[in-house]
């Protein structure tokens, strides 16, 4: 049996709002990443001082460009899909600050995407 995937919009939109719900993480932050997922789309995550908002929006320079497959990033979002081992096996490819990916996975742990 294969598991249903969510479109990349679902996903975005459940990702702001399991974000939104847990500010605590999030304060103090002030970060733009931008998700290219293969055909799918291009969405951006702000995270603003407690609050979190995903836009198609990509007029906004991200601070780090992180490109996948919707499978792999929504394995990412769960947890289930270490970003680390996830670049160094192509799965994973990231342009800008590295240090700000890291980062994001440090941010996603404390959250449950399920």
């Amino acid at each position: 049996m294969s598991e249903q995937v969510a479109s990349l919009t679902e996903v975005m939109e459940n990702a702001a709002k399991v974000l939104n719900a847990n500010p605590t993480p999030l304060e103090g932050l002030h970060l733009t990443y931008q998700f290219d997922i293969k055909d799918e789309g291009v969405y951006v995550l702000r995270l603003e001082d407690g609050k979190a908002a995903v836009s198609e929006e990509t007029t906004v320079e991200a601070d780090c460009t992180l490109s996948m497959s919707l499978k792999s990033f929504q394995k990412f979002l769960a947890g289930k899909l270490n970003g680390t081992t996830a670049f160094m096996t192509g799965k994973l490819k990231i342009k800008g600050d590295i240090g700000k990916a890291l980062k994001l996975e440090s941010i996603l742990k404390q959250y449950n995407f399920e």
